[in-house]
């Protein structure tokens, strides 16, 4: 199975789930040692593939940790310009899932690469604290403080973030 991005015109369409993991008050985030900003676990989902067995799928083979989804959270529609793709258009649907952790997850590691082949690092990071950290999606600073049990929805256009509901 191959993931879902697609070649459109001048640009990218790419469909992408991340995973929502806070222990202890801290929020696990990935980092590539190519770029400056943190990102959730997660990545494509592969075509033929639901969005709920592809977060499974990622977390594992990111964290080495059989994770269970509690709920989605958050809808993200996200139109930008790549950077790391020469400046290429993109627009990409997110689905963030929250997610149920084994009691010892603590001490978890990452063996995995970037889109670019940068290498990938785990780091928790103090939900109190999330506004001094460049992330993606950036609604994280302020939603993770008072999740709902409805759905988020977000739309990131022209580097401006609103939420729709």
């Amino acid at each position: 199975m191959t993931d879902i991005t697609l070649k459109v015109d001048n640009g990218y369409f790419s469909y992408k789930v991340g995973a929502i993991i806070i222990h202890e008050n801290k929020l696990l985030m990935v980092k590539s040692d190519n770029y400056s900003y943190y990102y959730p676990v997660g990545g494509r989902v592969m075509f033929g593939e639901t969005s709920e067995t592809a977060v499974l799928r990622e977390t594992f083979e990111e964290t080495g940790i059989h994770f269970q989804i509690d709920r989605l959270a958050f809808l993200h529609e996200n139109c930008f310009v790549a950077t790391f793709l020469n400046n290429v258009p993109c627009h990409e649907i997110g689905l963030y899932y929250l997610m149920n952790h084994p009691d010892d997850i603590g001490q978890i590691g990452c063996d995995s690469s970037g889109i670019d082949g940068g290498k990938e690092s785990l780091h928790w990071l103090p939900l109190d604290e999330l506004s001094s950290f460049y992330l993606f999606p950036e609604f994280y600073k302020t939603e993770l403080q008072k999740l709902q049990h409805k759905i988020g929805h977000f739309i990131t256009k022209n580097e401006k973030t609103f939420r729709v509901n």
